[in-house]
């Protein structure tokens, strides 16, 4: 009996801890995803970016709840729970988010939440400005009332009469707000307008149209007093190259642990098939542009790293015995690991090729530089289409490019993942490795 009231006491803690610690992690949850404004409606409607910041918040919350507590929700608790944990909570989140962004989409397309009633001022013509209402009313706006400005050049007597308009059809309605959309040029005139406004107790939002409209679309920041524009940003934003970054580290040290005795093997195999050192170091350009000396397995009777290289070929008589399947297996490229620890490479990226083929490539494809705005990596999106062994012609060299650009402009932890796991049957497929 002692020992069925201890039992129940025990559970009883457990069950009380294990609630104590979610609705610990619920709260500090919720704060940093409201901090980061994640709760927005038009954050909301953007499930990617949902998905992505929900799957770094919630692995930092069990950082630190590791880190603070190892998952010890009690006396009987076990490293299995911890996992459950965290596998089904952010299963839920996912999930969550997910069915948020449903029900706001279907209620945003059904005007189900254009509460917000608003008088559209423009210098657009109707048919111009056909979709500025419904862009408002799938952001819960509701046009009310709608007034023309009149065209450029309108004196002082022509602005007051529009005013004068404009303030009694909201003085005599329940509005909430006035939206101004006219061409940023215009804006002298636009500014004595808003001035004769400023009797209404209303915000007035100003939307420009034309191609200053494109500039304000990028973010901007402050530099002091100035106001700057992004006009080009990083593919990757911080969080996203530390993420990157932490991963290319745990990665690469795991798979020199798991293939040391292979790697090993294959450094003995190397110096007893034919004379000269193990491994081949050679120039290769990085990110950014900067040039740093790649890693890789010897597998020629030759060290080229100069201003021309013929690249290999089938049935090459450079290739040396055990080269060949180091290279039919891209085993010779495991060195690179090593690059993805001193942070020159990353496990997934575009491929660095050597500068002689570089400055050729240059001038082959337009859009070839593009590639270093990341750092090179030891698999790539290219790479899990058959884009591997030489380049004889443009058009080879042009579609490596646009799967690189492609996986820059559209990266993601998942699409690493993806890259990852296709890597290993894409060199079991073995195609255009010699």
């Amino acid at each position: 009996m002692w020992v069925s009231r201890a039992q129940s006491g025990w559970a009883a803690g457990d069950l009380s801890n294990a609630l104590g610690l979610a609705l610990v992690s619920a709260t500090c949850l919720v704060c940093l995803l409201k901090t980061h404004g994640l709760y927005r409606p038009a954050e909301l409607l953007v499930l990617r970016s949902q998905m992505r910041a929900v799957w770094i918040a919630w692995a930092s919350l069990l950082f630190l709840i590791w880190a603070g507590y190892g998952f010890a929700i009690g006396s009987g608790s076990s490293h299995q729970a911890g996992t459950l944990f965290a596998v089904l909570g952010l299963g839920l989140l996912m999930a969550e988010r997910w069915g948020v962004r449903a029900l706001l989409g279907k209620g945003l397309s059904g005007r189900k939440f254009a509460s917000t009633n608003i008088v559209l001022v423009s210098d657009q013509p109707p048919s111009k400005n056909a979709g500025l209402p419904e862009t408002l009313a799938m952001h819960g706006y509701c046009v009310r009332g709608r007034f023309s400005l009149p065209p450029i050049g309108f004196g002082p007597a022509c602005r007051r009469r529009l005013t004068a308009r404009v303030i009694d059809y909201i003085r005599s309605s329940e509005l909430d707000q006035v939206v101004v959309e006219a061409h940023p040029e215009r804006w002298p005139e636009l500014r004595a307008f808003v001035a004769d406004l400023r009797v209404l107790p209303l915000p007035v939002v100003f939307v420009p149209v034309g191609t200053t409209s494109e500039l304000l679309r990028h973010p901007t920041r402050s530099l002091g007093s100035t106001v700057c524009v992004e006009l080009q940003g990083g593919p990757l934003t911080q969080l996203d190259c530390a993420t990157k970054r932490i991963i290319d580290l745990f990665g690469a040290a795991l798979a020199l642990t798991i293939l040391a005795p292979l790697l090993v093997l294959a450094a003995l195999a190397i110096k007893l098939d034919s004379p000269g050192p193990i491994f081949f170091r050679q120039q290769r350009c990085g990110f950014n542009g900067r040039i740093f000396l790649i890693r890789k397995f010897r597998t020629m009777h030759v060290l080229e790293d100069g201003p021309a290289i013929l690249q290999a070929h089938r049935l090459d008589r450079r290739v040396t015995r055990v080269g060949k399947w180091l290279r039919r297996t891209s085993f010779d490229e495991l060195p690179q690991l090593l690059n993805v620890l001193d942070g020159s490479m990353s496990l997934v990226g575009p491929r660095p090729h050597a500068l002689a083929h570089d400055g050729e490539f240059d001038k082959l494809v337009r859009n070839y530089a593009l590639r270093r705005r990341v750092r090179p990596g030891l698999t790539g999106w290219a790479q899990v289409h058959g884009c591997r062994g030489p380049t004889p012609t443009a058009i080879t060299v042009e579609t490596r490019v646009q799967y690189d650009l492609w996986y820059i402009d559209n990266w993601s932890l998942r699409l690493d993942l993806v890259i990852l796991l296709r890597t290993p049957l894409e060199v079991l497929r073995g195609r255009n490795a010699y």
